[in-house]
């Protein structure tokens, strides 16, 4: 338990297509319900928004059959709470981060279209980080880093260890000449100590309160991270 009054963002893609190809994408469910229950199950208030509000687009890949998915996706979609905060999520042009420890970016592949556009994301994400707000991401959710500035102006990932899905599993998911850049290309470019680990495993690095992981598998280990950021930061 992290203690009462811990509020943490979730802020998701809106992007239901893979850009103008029309085969559908969105959220990846798994890193937003195993974040989310590792959130409240710890005694944080978690609430959701999105680039554009309203119902936020699940990856159709991302849910089996009732029975075959983790078990937190199983609970998500039995929590009517929690399909409120899916069905209706603010949009972030009405959302301010303060009075939240945390803001965490679920990826998917719609990530990688709107969060990168977003001034409003760019803009929320360099406030939150210059007011010492835990910045998480997880997947493809280091998209919406890509434009992000630390308090000297320079590029948050800059010389932070990060992580995010490489590109020999953009590769593998078949997808290197769909999305509209290489997230760990990308990265790298913008001078971030880059890490991974081996394709489709667990793989989250934290850097003070800068937290990513690789994949969907990593959502967990991301949470985790999180929390004990956020911890260390109720205690200063």
């Amino acid at each position: 338990m992290i203690g009462t009054g811990i509020k943490i963002l979730l802020i998701l893609t809106s992007q239901a297509t893979m850009g103008d190809d029309p085969r559908p994408t969105g959220v990846w469910f798994e890193e937003l319900s195993t974040p989310y229950y590792a959130f409240v199950d710890a005694g944080a208030e978690v609430d959701i928004a999105s680039i554009a509000g309203g119902k936020i687009p699940v990856d159709p890949h991302s849910i089996e059959a009732e029975g075959k998915n983790p078990p937190s996706v199983e609970r998500f979609l039995k929590d009517k709470a929690a399909m409120a905060k899916l069905e209706g999520s603010q949009k972030i042009d009405n959302v301010s981060t303060e009075g939240y420890s945390a803001v965490f970016l679920p990826g998917g592949h719609g990530t990688m279209w709107d969060l990168p556009k977003s001034a409003r994301l760019a803009n929320l994400l360099s406030t939150s980080w210059a007011n010492g707000k835990v910045v998480a991401a997880v997947c493809h959710g280091p998209a919406g880093l890509v434009n992000v500035k630390d308090t000297n102006g320079q590029p948050l990932v800059a010389g932070r260890r990060v992580s995010a899905f490489t590109n020999s599993e953009e590769e593998k998911a078949g997808l290197t000449q769909t999305v509209p850049f290489l997230l760990e290309t990308r990265i790298r470019e913008l001078g971030a100590k880059y890490e991974r680990g081996d394709d489709f495993q667990s793989f989250a690095v934290r850097d003070g309160n800068l937290v990513t992981g690789q994949n969907p598998m990593s959502s967990g280990e991301v949470a985790r991270l999180v929390l004990q950021a956020v911890a260390e930061d109720s205690k200063q």
